[in-house]
């Protein structure tokens, strides 16, 4: 279905019908016979597709505010059926960090999902814009300290052994604290296996938004340069970078805080509060780290292509690209990402307005 259907569907549709949309941008094109599908038809073909992606979410929550959007989208493709959350880690460690996940996934109805946070040495940086302690002040959240909260180094192992091999898919839209971590980590009580092997049995693909291509300095990366130089050097399985590139043209969040429908709503209010901070956000936030779990989730193909090659971070967190020669090239076929080379970045085909008028969508989904 052509993106001017998506957008009009959008204006007579209610927000509870977002998975109709996630369907729309993971199928690769509707008939004529598809589109007088009604709603209901679409949804239950929506929640009828098997082995829903299980997918642990990595994330600093906190500096800046399009986290709040990828988590929306997350519980979005959850409640679609797409997507089964096994966790949602912090990467930063600023106290009320583990509240806020908690928060959010109790707003989406899923309050038991575990919550890990780095107990080590980690990032400490929290909003500028005070829109956490806002929504801590007036949402429901069991958790109150990042001291109630697990290790995340732990919980990914706990979670790791208990999945069948080569089925999750890792989101990480914050800093590789946790990830650099896991890497070095051996075996405990949950699994025999050291940290690479764990990560190589049962991490099918590593999504990160992180870095700049083909080459520039960017903020995930550059926080905690040494866990990036790590993890993206030793990392064993494939992974799919969404670079600042990606997000910067991508402007979102004013449909939803013009939306009166939505009332109550803490993705809501974090954008209400934070996009009037900002001149330059008057056009709407760049989205980052959406973009990161909409091809996690739902595939890139559609907007995207990728190139393959490997990252190469540097002492100060910049990064450069290495080609993978030109047998690489653009993989647009359907020989997976990367066509055998372990690491990729997006490239962009569609204009990005079209990404855009997806994720304001995809925002303004409200818990089922």
């Amino acid at each position: 279905m052509m993106l001017k259907n998506i957008v009009s569907l959008s204006k007579r549709m209610a927000v509870r019908c977002i998975p109709v949309f996630i369907s729309l941008f993971t199928s690769s094109g509707a008939s004529s016979q598809d589109r007088t599908k009604s709603v209901q038809e679409q949804l239950e073909a929506v929640v009828e597709k098997p082995r829903p992606v299980k997918v642990i979410f990595d994330t600093d929550m906190g500096p800046d505010y399009d986290d709040v959007g990828a988590i929306a989208l997350l519980h979005a493709f959850a409640d679609s059926g797409r997507a089964d959350i096994l966790a949602t880690m912090a990467s930063n460690k600023y106290e009320g960090v583990a509240a806020v996940l908690n928060l959010f996934n109790t707003y989406f109805h899923r309050p038991g999902i575990p919550i890990g946070v780095p107990k080590g040495d980690a990032v400490d940086q929290r909003d500028s814009q005070h829109w956490t302690d806002s929504i801590l002040a007036r949402y429901p959240h069991a958790i109150r300290l990042n001291s109630e909260a697990p290790d995340a180094v732990r919980l990914y192992r706990k979670i790791l052994a208990g999945q069948d091999d080569g089925r999750v898919v890792v989101v990480t839209v914050g800093f590789l604290t946790n990830l650099s971590g896991l890497l070095h980590s051996g075996p405990d009580e949950y699994s025999p296996l050291s940290g690479p092997e764990l990560v190589r049995k049962k991490v099918r693909l590593l999504v990160s938004m992180a870095g700049r291509f083909p080459s520039g300095k960017e903020f995930n990366v550059f926080r905690d340069a040494r866990s990036s130089q790590y993890v993206f050097a030793h990392w064993p399985s494939r992974v799919l970078f969404s670079g600042f590139e990606i997000g910067m043209n991508i402007r979102c969040g004013l449909p939803l805080i013009h939306d009166e429908s939505i009332q109550n709503s803490p993705v809501k209010d974090v954008f209400r509060i934070s996009i009037p901070q900002v001149e330059e956000d008057r056009m709407g936030r760049k989205s980052w780290d959406e973009t990161a779990v909409l091809v996690a989730l739902g595939g890139y193909k559609r907007y995207y292509t990728v190139r393959p090659g490997r990252i190469k971070v540097a002492d100060d967190g910049s990064n450069t690209w290495e080609d993978a020669g030109k047998e690489g090239g653009l993989e647009k076929g359907p020989g997976g990402i990367g066509s055998g080379f372990l690491q990729s970045y997006l490239v962009v085909e569609k204009p990005p307005v079209e990404v855009q008028h997806l994720i304001d969508a995809l925002i303004r989904h409200q818990p089922l």
